[in-house]
């Protein structure tokens, strides 16, 4: 057994990634999606009960969130550049999207650290945006159409994910208690087959939108391994934001780090030894979730592997 696959049984053992735990951002993606959708299913019901129909939904309230393949529409609505991507009106579409998010989101979180999910979310969802409008104004076919085609759903965006995720790891392996587990670029396959497939009586734009998605999580993996994080800035701003309400909340972090973790006894201060302690594991873990397993120093990783033998 492998060092990433010691850490994941190791992690799913300890069950240290909880639906409560906070800055969860699988948890904060779902909630955002699932809260444009019932304020949307909510306004659609109120208005199909008031008129008996749901015209007046899809020609004045939709456009407000759905991004637009105009460029001088969307002008006049900037905000559905980030609405579109966590908007849903089709049921079943919206179930499902939930399903693979939730099933891709959480095997990113494993491989790369927490961090990285958000940022490859909206990535997607960005390059999605951009080559939408692109190809509505290029391909013939869909510039007839272009005051009335948009585009809307968190497809592009998984896509992201679900390319992510399999670039770090294609053979990760799912179910594993079935002969071993599929292969986690087996999965990829079938759900790029059915998201192609379910937009291909759509305008060509769309499907473009959702390629260009999951080339944007290739290319932020790519970029990652050749140590260009495009997450951090994205992080940064969040922390900056964070820390306005919260000025005091690292300090005096390191003291309290340097006296639980370590043991110097009657040695030189400067001579470290380390201790495998519950709280010592914590860190560890909270640590891969935030930045991966590859950013683990080899003091960590030896702690993590004696933890995982014990």
């Amino acid at each position: 057994m492998g060092e990433s696959d010691r850490y994941i049984d190791y992690k799913i053992k300890r069950q240290r990634f909880t639906l409560g735990q906070p800055d969860n951002a699988l948890v904060w993606l779902f909630a955002f999606n699932v809260i444009f959708f019932l304020v949307l299913l909510f306004i659609k019901v109120a208005i199909e009960a008031n008129d008996n129909s749901s015209a007046v939904f899809y020609s004045r309230v939709l456009p407000w969130f759905q991004l637009p393949a105009s460029v001088s529409t969307f002008a006049g609505r900037p905000w559905t550049f980030f609405t579109f991507m966590f908007s849903e009106v089709e049921i079943l579409r919206g179930v499902s999207n939930m399903l693979w998010l939730w099933a891709f989101g959480s095997i990113l979180q494993n491989l790369s650290g927490n961090k990285k999910l958000v940022p490859v979310y909206l990535y997607g969802g960005f390059a999605a945006a951009l080559f939408f409008i692109a190809a509505s104004y290029l391909l013939p076919t869909n510039k007839v159409n272009i005051n009335s085609a948009a585009l809307l759903g968190a497809n592009a965006s998984i896509m992201a994910i679900a390319a992510a995720a399999t670039m770090i790891a294609p053979g990760y392996r799912i179910f594993r208690h079935i002969n071993g587990g599929i292969p986690l670029w087996i999965l990829t396959m079938v759900y790029f087959t059915i998201d192609l497939v379910s937009v291909a009586d759509k305008p060509a734009a769309t499907a473009i939108a959702h390629i260009a998605g999951a080339g944007a999580g290739f290319l932020f993996v790519a970029l990652l391994q050749k140590k260009i994080d495009g997450s951090i800035w994205m992080n940064n701003l969040y922390n900056w934001f964070i820390n306005l309400f919260e000025p005091n909340k690292h300090k005096n972090g390191n003291s309290v780090k340097e006296k639980v973790f370590y043991n110097t006894g009657n040695r030189s201060p400067y001579k470290k030894t380390s201790n495998v302690t519950e709280q010592r594991i914590n860190e560890i873990l909270d640590k891969i979730n935030q930045k991966g397993i590859n950013q683990l120093t080899k003091e960590e990783r030896d702690i993590l592997k004696r933890a995982g033998e014990e």
